[in-house]
C-alpha cells in the first residue's frame, strides 16, 4: 500500500506530535504509512503524487482571512506552497482530507468565503449532516448527528461554488464539504480524542481562542465532552483511498 502524507504546520513540538499521534490512532494507519511534512519548518518538496494513496491536512496557527500585512513570512510561503499543491490536487481529483485549516485552504482556493463570522470557541458542538453527506462513502456509518470538537477563529461564510455540502451546526454552518469527488474538508477536528483537544487547549492557552485564566474550567469542560464517532472519518478514508 502506498502511504498517506500528513502536512502538519504546528511549530509547537508539544502540538505537532500530538497531532502526529492522533492521526495515527484516527486513521489506523503506523508511521510507515502516515509519512508528515513540516509546512512551518521546511518548503514543501515537488511531490510525486504518485507515491501516495492521498494527502492529509492538519490545522494550525494560520488563518487563511487575515490581512497579508499580519501575516508572517512564514505564514505567506505555507500558503504560497498550499496553493502549488492545490492546484495539482483539484486538477487531479486527488484524494485530501483538510482538517479546520482545511477548509480555509481549499474553501479559498475554491472561491469560497472565509471570514470570521463563524469562529467557535475551543469545545464540542453537535455537527448534522446534509442530505449529501449521508450518502457520500467518507461519511458511511457516520450518525446524522455526532458531537465534534472544534476550535477555530475563521470558517467559511460562503461555500465555494464548485463544493457539495456535507455537514453543518447551528453556530457554524459549513462543517464540512467536498470539492469534486475526492477532496474533503472539515472545520471540526476529525482526529481529536479528549486527551488531544485538552493537550491543544493548553499548548494554546495563549494564542486567543479563549481568555487564558479560564483554562481549568475550559478542560473540565472538555473532560465531561462525549466525542466517539469522529475519527471513523479518517478510518473511511483510508480504507476508500488506500
Amino acid at each position: 500500500m502506498r502511504p498517506f502524507l500528513l502536512l502538519s504546520s504546528r511549530a509547537e513540538p508539544e502540538a505537532a506530535e500530538e497531532e502526529y499521534a492522533a492521526f495515527l490512532s484516527a486513521s489506523g494507519l503506523d508511521p510507515a504509512g502516515l509519512h508528515r511534512v513540516r509546512l512551518e519548518a521546511e518548503a514543501l518538496p515537488e511531490l510525486d503524487l504518485d507515491a501516495y494513496s492521498g494527502i492529509l491536512l492538519g490545522g494550525g496557527p494560520f488563518n487563511s482571512s487575515d490581512p497579508p500585512e499580519a501575516k508572517s513570512a512564514v505564514q505567506h510561503r505555507v500558503e504560497a506552497d498550499l496553493r502549488r499543491l492545490l492546484d495539482r490536487l483539484v486538477e487531479r481529483d486527488f484524494p485530501f482530507l483538510g482538517a479546520c485549516y482545511g477548509v480555509g485552504t481549499l474553501g479559498v482556493h475554491q472561491g469560497g468565503v472565509i471570514d470570521r463570522t463563524f469562529a467557535e470557541p475551543i469545545g464540542s458542538v453537535t455537527v448534522s449532516l446534509t442530505a449529501e453527506g449521508l450518502t457520500d462513502p467518507v461519511l458511511a456509518g457516520m450518525p446524522p448527528q455526532f458531537e465534534a470538537f472544534v476550535g477555530h477563529k475563521e470558517a467559511c461564510t460562503v461555500l465555494p461554488p464548485t463544493a457539495v455540502l456535507l455537514a453543518g451546526s447551528p453556530s457554524c454552518p459549513v462543517q464540512m464539504f467536498r470539492v469534486r469527488q475526492n477532496l474533503y474538508a472539515t472545520q471540526f477536528h476529525p482526529e481529536l480524542d479528549r486527551a488531544g483537544i485538552i493537550t491543544r487547549a493548553r499548548v494554546y492557552q495563549h494564542a486567543g481562542y479563549f481568555p487564558p485564566h479560564e483554562l481549568d474550567e475550559l478542560v473540565a469542560r472538555l473532560d465531561t465532552a462525549v466525542v466517539t464517532e469522529t475519527a471513523r472519518i479518517l478510518a473511511n478514508f483510508v480504507t476508500r483511498y488506500s
